[in-house]
């Protein structure tokens, strides 16, 4: 049975919202993303805590982060997918319809990365060390959420013959099948596949948070890397809205990109610059080295040693190099060491 079920391809989803009383609804898209969100927070506050921060933080700081992010999502879809809202036949109210799709999670991100700054500027905290805190649950709420593009049937690639092919349900009013498609075409469930992408970031970020003692912000711009390569690839394989104005083909240097390609690509090399650097600024003497375990700013009131962690050698990552005399060189202290 389950085998029959497989290779009848992936199906459509049943229905896409809850019907209330009243004119009332609740879509499925919704519910994915604050799915998403609880779960960001948990996770969020669990290892802010391994690191001596305030549980509360995290949740105070969500409220400012979901907010902006909401806005910044549907700013940066209004602006990349214009043709629904501002085209021919467009309809100006679909811009504040957000339960019918259409949030983008590179504005989330980059906006609710912005009230996070806000937020850490004005509790005296560290903003990389709190980013390095957040971001293993913020792709996993990302993981969570491409969940509700399925339930809107939207983020899907090309026609594919595979067992895992996704069904498309044209009785949907919003629904069209691409030039060339029938209502037996199956295509690429590119949204999960960004879905498991996220998910094996979530493991290894979590991993590489409680077994290592990174730079602060090196975790965050590692999330960011990983994320923009995987959303380029999968990019690549979409053929919805195959005919939208802010498509920008490269045809003069031989590129068939779309816009989210190349922002991806473009954040993708900034992230690789900003590792690089913060490689190079890595602690290398018991001063700075105590310093980076501080998670507060000095003029903090909440100033305090991080809990759990000595500032000698043990921190360090690697095996020292050292001198004749046995003592650590400079060489010796220039990363940290695993946490064990």
């Amino acid at each position: 049975m389950f085998a029959a079920m497989i290779s009848a391809g992936f199906p459509a989803p049943p229905m896409n919202h809850i019907d209330l009383p009243g004119p009332l609804s609740i879509a499925f898209y919704s519910l994915a993303i604050l799915l998403g969100i609880a779960l960001a927070v948990v996770v969020a506050t669990r290892l802010w805590k391994s690191r001596g921060g305030d549980g509360d933080d995290i949740l105070s700081a969500a409220l400012w982060a979901v907010v902006f992010g909401i806005i910044g999502a549907r700013i940066y879809h209004v602006i990349s997918s214009p043709d629904a809202y501002f085209g021919e036949g467009g309809d100006l109210l679909r811009t504040v319809q957000i339960w019918q799709g259409g949030l983008s999670i590179i504005g989330a991100v980059a906006a609710g990365s912005v009230a996070v700054w806000i937020f850490c500027r004005r509790n005296g905290i560290k903003f990389g060390a709190f980013a390095d805190a957040i971001v293993p649950g913020v792709i996993l709420a990302q993981a969570i959420g491409r969940w509700g593009n399925w339930f809107n049937q939207e983020l899907y690639g090309g026609p594919t013959t595979l067992p895992w092919g996704l069904q498309i349900d044209t009785d949907q009013p919003h629904q069209a099948l691409p030039p060339g498609a029938s209502e037996f075409t199956t295509f690429h469930p590119t949204f999960l596949y960004e879905s498991l992408w996220n998910l094996l970031g979530f493991i290894a970020l979590v991993w590489l948070y409680k077994r290592f003692q990174f730079k602060q912000g090196l975790l965050a711009w590692t999330y960011v890397a990983y994320y923009m390569m995987g959303r380029f690839w999968i990019e690549s394989m979409r053929r919805d809205e195959p005919d939208k104005s802010t498509q920008f083909p490269l045809e003069f240097i031989g590129l068939d990109w779309r816009l989210n390609q190349i922002v991806a690509f473009v954040v993708f090399l900034i992230a690789i610059a900003a590792l690089i650097w913060l490689f190079s600024r890595r602690p290398r003497t018991d001063e700075a080295l105590a310093e980076e375990l501080e998670i507060h700013t000095p003029a903090s009131e909440q100033r305090n040693p991080v809990a759990g962690h000595k500032v000698d050698q043990d921190a360090l990552k690697g095996t020292p190099e050292t001198d004749p005399s046995g003592s650590d060189s400079e060489t010796g202290r220039g990363q940290f060491r695993s946490k064990k």
